[in-house]
């Protein structure tokens, strides 16, 4: 079961994913670190990048709180 990506890409991304496959290589390698650690702040990160995506940031400029 796949649904759509959240960066408006067109693909399709799995359940357990953020973005998908192409959409999550664009990002910046510290965006990436910080959006798979696990912790009290994983849901914010992840609110940070989809308030980050939703206002038209583009992929290799998202910056999120380490």
């Amino acid at each position: 079961m796949t649904t759509p990506c959240p960066a408006h890409c067109g693909r399709q991304r799995h359940p357990r994913q953020y973005l998908c496959p192409t959409c999550w290589d664009a990002l910046p390698t510290p965006a990436k670190r910080a959006l798979g650690r696990r912790g009290p702040h994983a849901m914010t990160r992840l609110r940070e990048l989809h308030r980050q995506i939703a206002a038209g940031v583009p992929l290799g400029q998202i910056a999120v709180t380490p």
